[in-house]
């Protein structure tokens, strides 16, 4: 039997998720599936373990009244009770139906009224405050199941009943009836689209679906020699992305999950866990390669010079693996260990691979890293496709591109250039709203993904921009709002950006400064103590002229067009708080332009 296939599923015979579970749990059981940090140190949970724990909160859910199709709101971090609950739901036959733990009372609301959720799972005290006042506004109000001790006792009318009570309650019973009866094509999510564009609609997405997109990990992947791999879990589970990649292919692939701490202490977690794969969207690539340069700048100038060369060797390569001479390929070995082998040890030196997906990746950032030793492999996709829909693979990547189509995608653009998708990868479409779901997906199947872009001569895709984020200027030409942006935040000056000209003359920017550059920037000209406040420095001549340097600086790789003429500082960072970014870290354009608008329409000058 191949090396790669000891662990993994037979795709061709699993039916639904659960089928994919509970065939590994046998297979796997005394094994560990889950690792989480407790009192300092990471712990297992075997797969007979979250079995026993899912097949008896699925009888508690069945007890309580869940039908087959009810839908189950799920707020949580990232934690086995996470993979518990997703489960039992599933197993009960009902529809798992994520929230970020980032929603407003308002979000919450707006996810049980559209879902109509019967029942709510909430992990935290610190979550729990949100959850249950929208639980007690909204049109159905569900019985809630806490996981912790919410210790709020003011909410009457609505039932919470304990996680562990339930368990207890319901230990050792044999598994549901509703299991055998789940079909393919049912229901088992309802992901909420993040909303950069507004008001999320509901994504239906299938046991087909998800285990479509498994299949396509699974063989995108299968060449780097696929055993017992270990996942580390921080992007938030209640994403497509991480919901697939991170939750249900790990199970099918037989692999180990654990789940960081949190983003601060995502460095140390990776050198804990050691991860073999890792699924990351592009601004965790950013950050990192900030880190990194920035640290470079302490060390000696030979050390420096190391560094760059083993930049300079590494981008050779890639662009044509036969161009290193004997002298440089020595070179190139010499400092795969004394500078690569550093680099990657600060992903816990066993990477196979490190996907990114959730939006664009900086082709620079991609490079660097690939350079360095550390294997990126840009995909594509989104919520409405169970995500993925492409990605680079291991050993033939092309950074410029999000890969080809995964296995049994078909892909074609349309006449005015949005990526059209069909495959079994498509949503059953969106959750009681028939009319957005026809814009979405035609009578003949075909996703329309508002992605504009090309297939090369590979059969590798390109993405060009979003459909709906062009900049037409009044000179009717197209502009890339992305790839200016993308080379912006790439100046250490500049931490966030968004650009504006639409059916203006030229372009404008919202500029955010780099929190760590403004910082030493601030003890340099000695304003530290203004650091903090960045809207007060916000039209410091100083701050200003620094940031001017840096758009020149980008000017000058840009098209006439492309050059932005003007900018503004915005007087606080993007962020999920203040509703301008996702809670995958994806600018909300409509919100940060209601807010700056007009503003940015006074750069012009009337």
């Amino acid at each position: 039997m191949p090396a790669d296939s000891r662990r993994a599923i037979d795709y061709g015979t699993v039916t639904d998720l659960v089928d994919a579970f509970l065939h590994q749990a046998q297979r796997f059981a005394r094994q560990p599936l889950l690792w989480r940090k407790v009192e300092g140190r990471y712990r297992p949970m075997s797969w007979a373990h979250v079995e026993r724990d899912a097949v008896a909160l699925a009888n508690a859910l069945v007890s309580q009244g869940i039908e087959p199709g009810d839908r189950v709101a799920l707020i949580a971090e990232n934690r086995p009770e996470w993979f518990v609950a997703d489960l039992a739901i599933l197993m009960a036959g009902a529809v798992v139906t994520p929230c970020y733990v980032t929603n407003t009372v308002a979000d919450h609301l707006h996810v049980l009224n559209d879902s109509g959720a019967k029942a709510m799972i909430v992990s935290t005290p610190k979550l729990a405050p949100r959850a249950l006042e929208a639980a007690g506004k909204a049109h159905v109000t569900p019985f809630v199941i806490a996981i912790e001790d919410t210790n709020l006792h003011q909410y009457t009318g609505i039932d919470v009943l304990s996680w562990v009570g339930l368990l207890a309650r319901h230990a050792g019973r044999p598994r549901p009836a509703t299991l055998a009866a789940i079909e393919p094509d049912d229901l088992a999510a309802i992901i909420y689209t993040s909303g950069t564009g507004g008001a999320p609609k509901g994504v239906m997405l299938s046991h087909r679906n998800i285990l479509h997109n498994c299949r396509g990990a699974y063989e995108l992947l299968r060449s780097i020699g696929l055993g017992r791999e270990v996942f580390l879990s921080f992007l938030p589970l209640s994403h497509s992305y991480e919901h697939t990649a991170g939750m249900h292919f790990p199970i099918t692939i037989g692999a180990e999950v654990w789940f960081a701490e949190s983003i601060d202490r995502l460095a140390t977690n990776m050198a804990e866990a050691r991860p073999t794969i890792m699924t990351a969207v592009p601004r965790l690539y950013e950050t990192m390669r900030t880190r990194v340069l920035r640290g470079l700048e302490a060390q000696p100038e030979t050390k420096r010079r190391m560094f760059q060369r083993t930049l300079d060797l590494g981008l050779k390569k890639y662009h044509d693996p036969k161009s290193l001479g004997l002298g440089e390929r020595v070179a190139d070995l010499v400092l795969d260990r004394l500078v690569r082998n550093k680099v990657r040890k600060r992903f816990g030196g066993r990477l196979k691979a490190m996907v990114s997906g959730g939006g664009p990746l900086n082709v620079e950032v991609g490079l660097f890293f690939h350079a360095l030793g550390v294997p990126i492999l840009q995909g594509y996709g989104q919520t409405e496709s169970s995500p993925v829909i492409s990605c680079n693979p291991p050993g033939r990547v092309r950074m410029h591109t999000v890969g080809p189509p995964i296995r049994d995608v078909a892909v074609r653009i349309a006449e005015d250039g949005e990526i059209l998708v069909k495959g079994d990868l498509v949503m059953k479409g969106y959750w009681q709203n028939e009319a957005a779901t026809r814009e979405t997906v035609d009578a003949q199947g075909w996703l329309h993904t508002g992605d504009v872009g090309l297939i090369d001569d590979q059969g590798y895709i390109q993405i060009t921009d979003r459909k709906k984020d062009i900049i037409v200027n009044s000179g009717g030409d197209n502009i890339s709002p992305q790839r200016v942006e993308g080379l912006l935040c790439l100046e250490p000056e500049i931490g966030q950006a968004m650009v504006y000209g639409d059916r203006r003359p030229h372009l404008v920017a919202l500029l955010v400064p780099d929190e760590d550059w403004l910082r030493r920037w601030a003890d340099k000209a000695d304003k530290s103590s203004q650091a903090a406040d960045l809207a007060a420095l916000a039209e410091d001549a100083d701050l200003r002229k620094a940031m001017t340097d840096a758009i020149g600086r980008v000017n000058a790789k840009l098209g006439q067009i492309e050059k932005v003429r003007r900018f503004m500082i915005a007087p606080e960072p993007f962020t999920v708080e203040n509703d301008q970014m996702t809670p995958t870290m994806k600018v909300r354009r409509h919100i940060i332009k209601a807010t700056y608008g007009p503003r940015l329409e006074k750069l012009y000058g009337g």
